[in-house]
């Protein structure tokens, strides 16, 4: 077979209007859901289900990789220089005819189109969040902002470089490192949509941020820091396919401490399967790999479950506290079941989709703080008082 070419503009246009008819369904059910309601509130519903809509699209995103359908489609950004498998479907059968369950199949080719038109869809959405934010500034320039318009414009910069990583994973044959940064752009991205929600609610219903103490405060962002690095370590594991280096719990290889290549596993830069120098990755590898992310699951759970009954004893974060330790009691779950019960789907996913709710919680409460000497708060912060 003929090498197929990376890159193929052609079908950018149709996969553009793919995008915008997609996006046309929450842009039609904000402006009839809310018929009387003024643009501040027009704009804060629709940057809310935008971020809704962008946490579906990470689940979905984890749902191509752990199907193996990232490279469903091997050119981009339509498949086999089409704008849907319909007209690739010539192709798709050769693919799949010469490898049945290889990478290209027609199955997984419309698996990786309808994450791209998704995609697509959300950044039509941002953009359309960041015309109107920078509209809404110029009308109400005499009163302040319900949120920069600088935070919408930095969000569409963002997802135009999530696009183009979305472009390398396929480009690059699921170069490890590329997807797994594709992963924690995805989470960069909630996290921006997730401070606009916050600050566009403050403004708009007159709510104060919480006034919390420096150390309460310290500890939210050391957490932070850490979810995050354990997201990256998680990513690494499933783009080196390394889950099931360990297949039980608590040991591993029925050792507290198996034989293990640091340095081969965390070489960065390198292709799926294969070492810097071009020969395969070891077992120890992926052992290593696989062992790092179990170690540091253990101190981000413990800190987790920690602030979470911090938070529990202020009022005003009662709720938020309970997501986090429910999301952390999943991401356990979930976590265990993926390496005794051989990696599940849905529990894969459900991993992925935890963490990412676990990071949208945890700038929902950053956002909504801030330091200082602490008042009596009584009114809970809840996820439906964003979308008022």
């Amino acid at each position: 077979m003929d090498a197929q070419v990376l890159y193929d503009l052609s079908p950018v246009a149709w996969l553009m209007l793919m995008g915008v008819l997609l996006a046309l369904g929450p842009l039609v059910w904000v402006w009839r859901r809310h018929p009387g309601a003024s643009a501040s509130r027009r704009l804060q519903a629709l940057t809310l289900i935008t971020l809704f809509l962008t946490f579906d699209l990470v689940l979905f995103g984890a749902f191509t990789r752990l199907t193996d359908s990232g490279l469903g489609c091997p050119d981009w950004p339509g498949c086999y220089g089409s704008a849907s498998p319909v007209g690739a479907h010539a192709n798709i059968a050769a693919a799949q005819s010469a490898m049945p369950t290889g990478p290209v199949t027609h199955g997984k080719a419309w698996v990786e189109m309808i994450h791209r038109y998704l995609a697509t869809s959300v950044g039509v959405l941002i953009l359309v969040l960041t015309v109107a934010s920078w509209w809404r500034s110029r009308r109400r320039a005499d009163k302040p902002a319900e949120a920069s318009p600088w935070w919408a414009t930095f969000t569409l910069v963002w997802v135009c470089l999530q696009g183009a990583f979305g472009a390398l994973t396929v480009t690059m044959k699921l170069f490890p490192a590329i997807v797994t940064l594709h992963l924690l752009g995805g989470l960069v991205l909630l996290a921006l949509l997730c401070v606009q929600v916050v600050r566009q609610r403050q403004q708009l219903d007159g709510v104060a941020p919480l006034l919390l103490g420096r150390p309460l405060r310290s500890l939210m962002w050391l957490v932070m820091v850490l979810l995050v690095l354990q997201i990256a370590l998680g990513g690494w594991v499933s783009t080196n396919y390394a889950v099931l280096a360990c297949t039980e719990f608590p040991k591993c290889q029925n050792s507290w401490w198996p034989a293990m290549n640091f340095s081969q596993g965390f070489e960065l830069w390198r292709e799926l399967g294969m070492t810097k120098d071009g020969a395969n990755i070891g077992f120890e590898a992926l052992t290593a790999i696989h062992y790092v992310h179990r170690l540091m699951a253990l101190l981000v759970l413990a800190l987790l479950g920690w602030l979470a009954w911090r938070l529990n004893r202020i009022m005003a974060l009662r709720q938020p506290s309970r997501w986090l330790a429910g999301l952390t009691g999943l991401q356990l779950a979930t976590g265990l079941s993926n390496v005794v019960l051989d990696w599940p789907l849905l529990a894969a996913v459900l991993h992925t989709g935890g963490a990412a709710a676990l990071v949208v919680v945890m700038t929902w409460v950053i956002s909504s703080s801030r330091s200082g000497v602490p008042a009596s708060q009584s009114t809970p912060l809840t996820v439906s008082r964003f979308a008022a």
